[in-house]
């Protein structure tokens, strides 16, 4: 009986991603949607992975729920690179911005709400700048080293249906 992590895991990632494999997907748009979903899942702004990732996988016709799949599966990263890529975001601008903190955002929002909303832009721009510069570099490099090995994946799978008589 295999345990309830062993379970939870594998009902939530290795047979979705296991199905897409079934579903007829080549190396190359299976490896283009992991690295598409998983650009769009980190993206620093909440609510935005649903519309970037539909947008993306449709505009370079993809399977929408894989992508969509892969990219709400880098929900907790997200959620954990949101405040440093603002952080670093408010810095991008120039060395006069003033750091980002929870207690400068509360004195402004209470103070002077047109610079607490500016410190919101820049910090919003910088992450989003920064965010498409890992995405533009790390991207690539996935995509060109999780292809090969999506590719062996799956002709070691069919080579093993073939030898059952199983045809999917």
């Amino acid at each position: 009986m295999p345990t309830p992590i062993r379970r939870w895991w594998q009902r939530r990632l290795t047979d979705p991603l296991l199905g897409l494999l079934r579903q007829g997907l080549t190396p190359h748009q299976l490896a283009l949607t992991v690295v598409l979903g998983s650009a769009c899942g980190v993206i620093p702004v909440l609510g935005l992975t649903t519309l970037t990732a539909s947008f993306a996988a449709l505009r370079l016709r993809l399977n929408v729920a894989a992508t969509l799949l892969v990219a709400h599966l880098w929900s907790p990263v997200q959620l954990l690179l949101i405040i440093p890529l603002l952080r670093q975001g408010a810095l991008l601008w120039s060395d006069q911005a003033p750091e980002l903190t929870l207690e400068k955002l509360r004195y402004l929002f209470g103070h002077d709400l047109l610079a607490a909303l500016q410190l919101l832009w820049q910090a919003l721009l910088g992450a989003l700048l920064l965010w498409a510069g890992a995405s533009l570099v790390l991207g690539p490099v996935v995509y060109f080293v999780l292809r090969p090995l999506l590719a062996r994946v799956m002709r070691s799978r069919a080579k093993v249906q073939a030898e059952n008589g199983k045809t999917e």
